[in-house]
């Protein structure tokens, strides 16, 4: 990991938002530590209504690629490792049409976290094809449908 002490308040500030305050900076499995960082995010934008989840998520998005296009030139990668913002993005995604609860939140967060890692196609290809910071965003909103898509029909089985 590169430091990046060096750099402009602006600078900084991406790079707090692209590794969710540092839950990306932890060495193992960033990708799941950020997942993991931005539950209570989506438990409390749940409570507060389909409304207000949407606008968190589209905050995120819009906010997280921003950060994320400052961090691939401050990293100077492509897709750095401790750019987590794109989970949460995701995992807003998978739980927008999920029901309330953390039995919900959690089966959210383990097919988020499979479809991630997974990376079925199209996921896959918006990984490799699509340029920086388009790309880290992209998969993982793809992942982030396939898992809600998912969760919709695992409550649909479930729920009355």
């Amino acid at each position: 990991m590169a430091p990046y002490t060096a750099h402009s308040w602006s600078d900084r500030l991406a790079l707090e938002i692209a590794t969710l305050a540092g839950a990306g900076r932890i060495p193992k499995a960033p990708g799941t530590w950020g997942t993991l960082a931005a539950l209570p995010i989506c438990w409390w934008a749940q409570q507060a209504g389909l409304m207000v989840h949407v606008a968190v998520f589209v905050a995120v998005t819009v906010v997280g690629t921003w950060a994320a296009a400052v961090a691939c030139r401050v990293y100077a990668r492509k897709d750095p490792p401790q750019v987590v913002v794109d989970e949460a993005a995701g995992i807003l995604l998978t739980l927008l049409a999920a029901p309330t609860g953390w039995p919900w939140l959690w089966a959210g967060f383990g097919l988020f976290r499979l479809f991630d890692i997974w990376k079925p196609w199209p996921v896959n290809w918006l990984d490799r094809e699509l340029a920086d910071p388009w790309g880290v965003m992209a998969d993982d909103l793809a992942a982030g449908v396939y898992a809600g898509v998912c969760l919709m029909i695992l409550a649909r089985i479930f729920l009355p």
